[in-house]
């Protein structure tokens, strides 16, 4: 089983060393959170295409530089990094507002929110763009977030939107494109 590019993992290598270019590969591995021989891997691969130079300091200190061809591929991680982002944010906005239709169009201005993390934080904006005010229970229909899919749960136990559409799939075809580019 072979390691894979990850542009995510790529630039916050880039930017650890930028910040820190005498980081040993094992406080590296701890700040990103991977085993030591992954961050071996990555660095090998960012110095093989000229991204990263490495020089001996001491007998077993390396340090690791950015090369300008680095510098330009952290710049292009940071763009495709933060329009993936706006493009999960928009997608999420968007299942939340098709959620808060359906919840209105069924007679309801509040609901109960399930979920936490980015996504429901997202959600929970979006209800108070949209007006719609989060309980913490009553007979309101309750909305399960679950990673980026939203489910809705209606007072009367039943679960799905009121005209049968999914509210969320997965967005798995998003992601990949983000890391295609």
């Amino acid at each position: 089983m072979g390691l894979n590019p990850d542009p995510a993992r790529d630039l916050i290598l880039l930017e650890h060393i930028e910040q820190n270019p005498d980081a040993t590969q094992a406080s590296l591995a701890a700040q990103v959170g991977v085993a030591v021989g992954t961050v071996n891997w990555h660095l090998k691969r960012l110095v093989a295409k000229g991204y990263v130079k490495v020089r001996h300091v001491e007998r077993r200190k390396l340090r690791y530089i950015i090369t300008p061809d680095g510098i330009a591929l952290r710049a292009n991680l940071t763009v495709d990094y933060i329009q993936s982002s706006f493009r999960l944010y928009r997608l999420v906005r968007e299942r939340m507002e098709a959620a808060l239709k359906q919840v209105r169009e069924a007679g309801f201005d509040r609901i109960i929110l399930m979920g936490d993390g980015d996504v429901a934080d997202v959600c929970r904006l979006t209800c108070a763009e949209q007006g719609v005010e989060i309980v913490k229970d009553g007979h309101n229909p309750q909305l399960n977030i679950n990673g980026l899919k939203i489910f809705i749960q209606w007072p009367d136990g039943s679960e799905g939107t009121r005209s049968g559409e999914m509210v969320s799939d997965s967005i798995s075809h998003l992601e990949g494109d983000s890391q295609k580019k």
